[in-house]
């Protein structure tokens, strides 16, 4: 019974991870593909203020970074897309303590990112970006995805490492106690 459980708890783990990444996927195309059909390239609404919708075309990394660098770019999202897959089914095995449901979510918000912005670099040769903010440089939902998934997964990691840590701690006070 143990082993269908863990099965049954494997499966549900992947099925996540893959869902959130189609979640990201379908939200950022169908949110781009909404710009490219009612916003000239360089159109904003409104044409000023903190927050914008602006239609750009993004042809290097996040933050205008790399300009013109599309298919270098193209290769390192194939390679970080390898990585994501190898990381997610062969990695997190060897290390139970980093499979759980909010590594799956963060790792499969980053997967849906770098392959919604991998779509745009096949199909048009750069990133369709549209949301602005301030004086930030304008981004999409799949940077987004990528950005808050980084950021919980690196604190996912960092909550389990400083937990383990805390825990050796009590457990060499509880041995010196006895």
């Amino acid at each position: 019974m143990q082993k269908v459980d863990s099965l049954r708890g494997k499966w549900w783990r992947n099925a996540v991870f893959f869902l959130t990444a189609i979640l990201v996927v379908v939200g950022d195309q169908l949110s781009k593909i909404w710009i490219r059909s009612n916003l000239a390239i360089g159109q904003s609404l409104p044409e000023t203020g903190f927050f914008r919708i602006v239609h750009t075309h993004n042809t290097g990394a996040a933050f205008g970074l790399f300009q013109g660098q599309s298919f270098a770019l193209t290769i390192v999202a194939f390679v970080g897309v390898a990585i994501l897959l190898f990381y997610a089914f062969f990695v997190c095995r060897r290390f139970p303590f980093l499979n759980n449901m909010l590594s799956r979510v963060a790792l499969g918000s980053i997967l849906g990112g770098t392959v919604g912005n991998l779509i745009d670099r096949l199909r048009f040769g750069g990133v369709t970006d549209f949301i602005g903010v301030g004086i930030w440089p304008p981004f999409n939902v799949a940077d987004s995805s990528i950005t808050v998934g980084v950021v919980v997964f690196a604190g996912s990691l960092l909550y389990l490492l400083f937990s383990q840590r805390q825990e050796t701690k009590r457990d060499k006070t509880v041995s010196q106690k006895n």
